[in-house]
């Protein structure tokens, strides 16, 4: 199983598409407060339509809560700031993929965290500040479920 991991996430929308994806993935999503929006929120709960009930959430406190219900699995955090592109990594089962808020991303302390195991970008554009916090989600959660050979999936 994947983790997708969104830091302080600002944008109730995102969160929302974030959790239609996990749920057709098998991810879990893990939102990470403090939150932009109350998960009760309408934007989330309509981009998230009737997929709630069928997606795997967490919510943690800060990252130390994360880290300790995670401790032994690599952490993969993704940043325009890499050189490394997310399609040349290994995934393997259990890697936790790691986003930063809208519109920042992940700020210089928790990039420099020592569980990150490695920072990864994926490719734009010159000239582009970043992609959509979900799909960014998607495009990773995507490849590496394709390299773990789509566990579960029609």
């Amino acid at each position: 199983m994947l983790h997708v991991v969104f830091f302080e996430p600002r944008i109730p929308g995102n969160t929302g598409n974030a959790i239609r994806m996990v749920s057709g993935t098998g991810a879990t999503l893990h939102l990470v407060e403090p939150l932009g929006f109350d998960l009760d929120e309408a934007k989330l709960r309509r981009a998230g339509l009737d997929y709630h009930d069928l997606a795997h959430v967490k919510v943690h406190a800060d990252l130390t809560a994360l880290w300790d219900e995670l401790p032994d699995q690599r952490v993969l955090a993704f940043t325009t700031q890499a050189t490394t592109s997310y399609a040349t990594q290994e995934y393997r089962d259990g890697d936790v993929l790691l986003f930063g808020p809208e519109p920042t991303g992940l700020p210089p302390e928790v990039l420099a965290d020592e569980r990150i195991t490695n920072q990864l970008r994926i490719p734009m554009l010159p000239g582009r500040r970043s992609m959509n916090l979900s799909n960014a989600a998607a495009v990773a959660a995507y490849e590496a479920w394709r390299q773990l050979g789509f566990p579960g999936g029609v």
